[in-house]
């Protein structure tokens, strides 16, 4: 048996805009400095590798611990936001809110396809890794290793850090990271 690899699922910090007011927001001053709380709290586990997702409030969440730790992030676009099937905001929005009541099982192909792409990028990492990304990424990993097909099964906040282990292919939650129900803009 392989020895368990540690996953650090960090959701990025308070963004700029919500998910049905922006495309790709940034931090907004407070998103920043969660981001360097984390890190001070992350800081003593590394260097870890680090990935993150290719979308600005993720990047720049990792941006904090890439230079207390001197290093650079991985771009991972498997650890992306859910893919939304517009750019309308507010039918965006209105879709995510939808999305969010649901089950895996449910859903079209495509989406239980992004769903197994998050899952085989986190158990095929080999080494004990800090990830940031999103809400529905960090349900994805929760409900995988929980065996739970809600969409929504946990409410990570902002900057709070779910800890998982993967051996052989299967998730584990070590950890809950802090909840607070999330606001879909």
């Amino acid at each position: 048996m392989a020895a368990p690899v540690t996953i650090y699922l960090v959701r990025h910090g308070r963004p700029q805009a919500g998910f049905a007011e922006a495309m790709d927001p940034g931090l907004d001053a407070a998103g920043q400095e969660q981001a360097i709380a984390l890190a001070r709290e992350l800081g003593p586990l590394g260097p870890l590798p680090l990935v993150t997702s290719p979308l600005r409030r993720a990047r720049e969440t990792a941006l904090a611990l890439e230079t207390l730790w001197g290093i650079s992030a991985r771009v991972e676009p498997a650890v992306g936001e859910i893919p939304s099937p517009t750019t309308d905001l507010r039918t965006r929005g209105d879709w995510v809110r939808h999305i969010l009541r649901q089950r895996w099982s449910d859903l079209p192909l495509e989406y239980r396809r992004w769903r197994d792409a998050v899952i085989t990028f986190l158990c095929g990492l080999r080494a004990s890794t800090v990830v940031t990304t999103h809400f529905v990424a960090i349900n994805v990993a929760v409900g995988a290793a929980t065996e739970d097909d809600r969409v929504l099964c946990c409410q990570p906040d902002y900057c709070s850090c779910t800890v998982l282990e993967h051996v052989n292919g299967t998730l584990r939650v070590v950890a809950l990271g802090r909840q607070r129900p999330t606001l879909v803009l």
